[in-house]
């Protein structure tokens, strides 16, 4: 089935928000300190010590997985002692090579803040420097690695919007330097100055912007969360008909073959529990704060007005208690990268995993203050939970139940002078929220059936992430009508908002700055 669609370039908008390239060669770009220069830090020297460990570690892997098979086979012809000592033999000398080549690679890791990017050297044969701009900035994680943990170590991740491998990763520091790494860059990027200790220009100092705590998740609603989710409850079913197939055909054996599912269904629960455990979120003036992880930590600062479109969610069987998970897309965030691991690459776009309606609305709050229509509540609860054509939705016809008969009355969308609203679903309901000034392109996709029942899509493109906003199957006059009057729309709410230097233009340039 093929479809026709129509796309406008939102008026305005460039290529990307955010980079991280090499400096100093293209006009125009920020020029990197000299080297030498007292603006270049070093990392922790306990970092090469932290990657061989890795290595080690992936090496065991390998080894467990190409020569287990081969040891169990030889393992009654082949001394235990002899089999021992050949691993360990690998893993040392694999850990003294590694140990070198890192200690080498530390001495040519470095980072610097300049007045306009963040700058960051590596490399021993292939050297690469990245820059981050301050003011493309669009948010600042510090992870804490199980063994980073206990000794104290984080790793400083600095995203763009430029894709999956852009953003500048400084690994490691000590906790405490990470922070104040995070104050700074924050700081800098909102456009406040530091006062120098003395003549040091490596010393600025910035004071840690205070937060007030909107929501701490219990470990208790996360479990049960997870219990009442449609995907745990059909994986559960599936389990208990595989196990009890092989027993009642009398063929106990089979059960070894159910291990790999079981162990794949057992790692996706434990990788959705780790990542969300005792998530945290936080406002302050630097922005949005996240704090989520059981064994490996993340602690996110999202700036304001980073933040591209925000979805609220709500499962069929969260009904009963009125939960809702609230997800955001943010540029750079969507796309991972050979630094990521698969708990951050799911959790650092969930605002809130689950909550209350209050909360919930609440968080949508912090991220867009002003739903531009004179009763917000009402427009949010037929967004929520209403149906056909409340608080002025414009929704499906009739027609469309040909093309979508189980949620029709439940797709709609709503402009106002500030945000586009756009509900769907009726066993999962969404409602989906794109501030008119973050609309990245539009579109009209309409399919061969779609055009016989003259219904079409409007999509309003984001940046990655997980919100799609779609208004589905709308009158095909009104979603061309709406292509041709949202781009204005776009264009004027950028003329008036800005992104870059919150603090600044908020008139926050007396946020205190310590001396060192």
């Amino acid at each position: 089935m093929t479809e026709d669609q129509q796309q406008v370039e939102a008026p305005g908008r460039g290529p990307s928000s955010g980079e991280s390239t090499p400096a100093g060669h293209l006009k125009g770009e920020p020029q990197a300190p000299a080297e030498g220069s007292a603006l270049w830090r070093r990392v922790h020297k306990a970092t090469p010590v932290i990657k061989s460990w890795q290595v080690i570690a992936a090496l065991m892997a390998a080894i467990a997985f190409y020569a287990f098979d081969d040891i169990l086979r030889n393992f009654g012809r082949l001394p235990a002692l002899w089999i021992v000592g050949a691993v360990l033999g690998i893993l040392v000398v694999a850990l003294l090579i590694s140990l070198v080549y890192s200690y080498f690679a530390w001495k040519r890791t470095a980072y610097a803040i300049g007045a306009d990017a963040v700058y960051f050297h590596k490399g021993i044969l292939f050297r690469s420097q990245r820059h981050a701009r301050l003011n493309r900035i669009q948010g600042v994680d510090i992870t804490r690695p199980l063994l980073g943990r206990l000794v104290g170590l984080s790793s400083l991740a600095i995203e763009t919007a430029g894709g999956g491998d852009s953003k500048v990763v400084i690994e490691y520091l000590k906790d405490e330097e990470a922070e104040r790494l995070r104050t700074e860059v924050l700081a800098r990027a909102a456009g406040l100055k530091a006062r120098q200790a003395g003549e040091d220009p490596a010393a600025p100092s910035f004071a840690r912007a205070p937060e007030r705590v909107v929501n701490e998740l219990p470990a208790g609603q996360l479990v049960v969360s997870l219990l009442l989710s449609l995907g745990t409850i059909i994986g559960v079913i599936a389990l208990v008909v595989a196990f009890a197939i092989p027993v009642a055909l009398g063929e106990p054996m089979g059960l070894v073959g159910m291990l790999p599912v079981f162990f794949i269904f057992a790692s996706v629960t434990w990788v959705y529990f780790s990542g969300h455990f005792g998530h945290t979120l936080a406002i302050s003036p630097d922005g949005i704060r996240l704090r989520h992880g059981l064994l490996s930590t993340q602690s996110q600062t999202i700036p304001p007005g980073r933040i591209q479109a925000v979805k609220l969610t709500q499962p069929f069987l969260w009904r009963g208690k009125d939960w809702w998970k609230v997800e955001i897309n943010v540029a750079g965030y969507g796309i991972s990268s050979s630094t990521d691991n698969t708990s951050n690459v799911l959790s650092r776009q969930v605002l809130l995993p689950v909550a209350s309606r209050e909360i919930a609305l609440r968080a949508l709050w912090l991220v867009q203050r002003d739903l531009g229509v004179d009763d917000p509540q009402s427009a949010l609860d037929a967004g929520m939970v209403g149906s056909l054509g409340d608080a002025g939705f414009m929704h499906s016809p009739r027609s469309a139940r040909w093309v979508d008969p189980i949620s029709w009355k439940r797709n709609g969308l709503l402009i106002t002078r500030s945000v586009m609203l756009m509900r769907s679903g009726r066993i999962t309901r969404e409602l989906v929220v794109v501030p008119h000034e973050r609309t990245q392109s539009l579109g009209v996709a309409q399919g061969p059936i779609q055009r016989r029942l003259q219904v079409a899509t409007f999509e309003g493109h984001s940046v990655p992430g997980p919100v799609l906003p779609r208004a589905k199957h709308l009158p095909q006059f009104v979603a061309m009508q709406v292509l041709a009057q949202q781009a204005q729309r776009a264009r004027e709410a950028r003329a008036k908002e800005r992104p870059e230097e919150w603090m600044r233009r908020v008139g926050a340039v007396g946020v205190p700055v310590e001396e060192a």
